[in-house]
C-alpha cells in the first residue's frame, strides 16, 4: 500500500501546488479589474472554482496520504532530520494556502486587503517551498 499512498501524494501535490501557483494570479486579476463588473465576476468564479475543485481538495488529499506514508513507516520517519524539515514547510504551505483563502474571500467581498505588486512577489513562495521540501526528500542533505 505504501506506493499508492506515494503515487497518490504526488500527484495530489502536484495538483496543489499548481492551484497555488494560479490562485494569487486569479486574485491579483480580481484587483486589477475593479469596476469591470463582468471581469470580476469572471475571476470571483474562476477563484472560486480553483479553491472547491483544486486547492481544498487536493490539500487534503496530499496530507491524508502523507499522514498514510508516516503511519505506515513512523519508526523511519520520526529519527530523519531532513523529515522534520519538511514538515515544517508543508505546515508552512499549509498555512499560506489558509491566508489565500482568506485573502481571496476578502477580494471577492470588494476588499483590496493587499496591493497586486505584493501579491505577485509573494506568488513565488509556494514554489520556493516546494523547491526546499523535495531537495530534504530527495538529496536527504540531513
Amino acid at each position: 500500500m505504501f506506493e499508492w499512498f506515494r503515487a497518490i501524494h504526488i500527484i495530489a501535490v502536484i495538483a496543489w501546488m499548481a492551484g497555488l501557483l494560479i490562485y494569487p494570479r486569479l486574485l491579483v486579476y480580481r484587483l486589477e479589474a475593479q469596476g469591470d463588473p463582468r471581469f470580476e465576476a469572471a475571476m470571483d468564479k474562476a477563484a472560486a472554482s480553483t479553491r472547491k475543485i483544486i486547492l481544498n481538495p487536493t490539500m487534503i488529499l496530499a496530507w491524508l496520504m502523507g499522514a498514510a506514508m508516516i503511519g505506515h513507516n513512523w519508526e523511519y520517519y520520526s529519527t530523519q532530520i531532513w523529515f522534520w524539515g519538511k514538515i515544517v514547510l508543508v505546515f508552512g504551505l499549509s498555512g499560506f494556502h489558509g491566508y489565500l483563502i482568506g485573502l481571496g474571500r476578502k477580494v471577492a467581498a470588494g476588499q483590496r486587503p493587499i496591493e497586486p505588486r505584493k501579491l505577485r512577489m509573494m506568488n513565488e513562495i509556494p514554489m520556493v517551498i516546494a523547491i526546499f521540501a523535495v531537495i530534504l526528500v530527495v538529496v536527504q542533505p540531513f
